[in-house]
């Protein structure tokens, strides 16, 4: 009999954490001026009462399948998961050479990056499910540096965690405006990261008295996360399991951290 309703209990259990596992996914069309951008979002299907909200920054290929798989993963842990568009609808580069150049638009222009990142920002938090209290942006490679430069506009939001972005500091008198957790996660062989760009990043948080962390990963090196980078480290970018393990666990501790959970 004990057996039975263990199976029973065990049962009920696998039928909570499937149903907790289901999720909602949409696209959302918004504007920053006069662009009109395609955002994603992914939430859990019955989510009763607000959720803490997530912001996701993607990389130089514009947003892709990767966001929304990052999306999709923290809808399944309670989070609602907002995918901005950086480009502009329907602008995702298919080569390398188009990526760089819309990379660089925003990187050598980050006023316009900024208000690029603060109207996603704005359209996550018009969801109905959204906490306006509990809000995290993250951001990979070109989204990795989009979310520093988040924090630097001085966004209302209680952290901000950059996955193999750049760290240079162009504006370092910005760090006056930072009031998020900074949380940067870093392949220590990454040669796209000069070491000069990281001293200063690290300056620049001291200085201003930033409340941030510098997490290394050995032998990563730029973008460690992604498995579409390959796996071959003498390329400069290439897949690394363990760092992407690993610094997603931080990620974890750290949403943990920022949202009292």
């Amino acid at each position: 009999m004990k057996a039975f309703l263990k199976s029973i209990a065990l049962l009920g259990l696998f039928v909570v954490s499937a149903k907790a596992a289901e999720i909602t996914e949409k696209t959302i069309v918004y504007q920053e001026g006069e662009t009109q951008l395609e955002g994603y979002a992914a939430l859990p299907k019955e989510a009763e009462g607000k959720l803490p909200v997530i912001v996701v920054v993607h990389q130089w290929m514009g947003l892709t399948d990767y966001e929304k798989m990052r999306c999709q993963q923290l809808a399944k842990l309670g989070y609602l998961a907002f995918a901005v568009d950086i480009y502009g609808q329907g602008v995702r580069p298919s080569s390398m050479s188009e990526a760089g150049a819309q990379a660089g638009k925003y990187k050598s222009d980050r006023a316009l990056y900024r208000k690029r990142l603060n109207a996603g920002l704005a359209e996550a938090l018009k969801q109905p499910q959204a906490d306006p209290d509990k809000v995290v942006a993250i951001g990979y490679c070109f989204g990795g540096t989009g979310v520093i430069e988040l924090a630097r506009s001085g966004a209302e939001i209680g952290g901000v965690v950059s996955f193999h972005g750049g760290l240079d500091s162009p504006t370092p008198a910005d760090g006056a405006k930072i009031k998020a957790r900074v949380l940067a996660l870093h392949g220590a062989d990454d040669p796209h990261v000069k070491a000069a760009d990281l001293a200063a990043f690290e300056e620049e948080m001291r200085k201003h008295e930033v409340d941030w962390e510098l997490v290394k990963y050995g032998g990563a090196v730029h973008a460690f996360t992604q498995k579409m980078a390959g796996n071959d480290p003498s390329k400069g970018a290439a897949y690394d399991a363990r760092a992407d393990q690993r610094s997603w666990q931080q990620l974890m501790t750290f949403l943990g951290q920022v949202f009292g959970q």
